[in-house]
Formats: structure tokens, C-alpha cells, sequence
């Protein structure tokens, strides 16, 4: 086992929370992913924020191509490691 994680930024929460529901769903994780607030340097305001959504892939099965379509689905993308 290693301890692979993916990150997905996502422009805002309403995304986020929409695409981490979304996730088990069309991968079939036992883990739910994590949504992590990543405000941008030097703004204070909510609404100058990205969200990580933080995917553990202990067995480093999830395809990096699949993960990048699914984060565009919500005008994301995904962080290369």
C-alpha cells in the first residue's frame, strides 16, 4: 500500500461539495474525500477562494486521465503530484 492522494481544485464551493459527492460515486472509493479551503495569497474573502478536493488512493488504482475529466466537469483540474 503507499499513500497516494490527488488533489482536485475546484473554483468554489458549491463545486467542491458538488464533485466530492459526486466522486464515490463514479470511482466507488471507500473513503469519502476530503474539501480543503485554499485561499488565494493574499486575499482574506471566501469568495477569493479555490477548493481542494483531497482523494486518498491508497492502492493507486484511479487513472490520472479520468480524474482530470472529472475535475473539468466543474471547471477544475487536477494538481499533478
Amino acid at each position: 500500500m503507499s499513500d497516494v492522494r490527488h488533489v482536485l481544485v475546484l473554483p468554489d464551493r458549491d463545486a467542491a461539495e458538488e464533485a466530492a459527492e459526486a466522486f464515490g460515486e463514479r470511482f466507488g472509493l471507500d473513503e469519502e474525500p476530503q474539501l480543503v479551503r485554499d485561499a488565494l495569497a493574499g486575499e482574506d474573502d471566501a469568495e477569493d477562494a479555490q477548493w481542494l478536493v483531497v482523494v486518498a488512493d491508497p492502492e493507486d488504482r484511479l487513472d490520472p486521465v479520468a480524474l482530470d475529466e472529472f475535475a473539468g466537469e466543474w471547471d477544475g483540474w487536477r494538481e499533478e503530484p
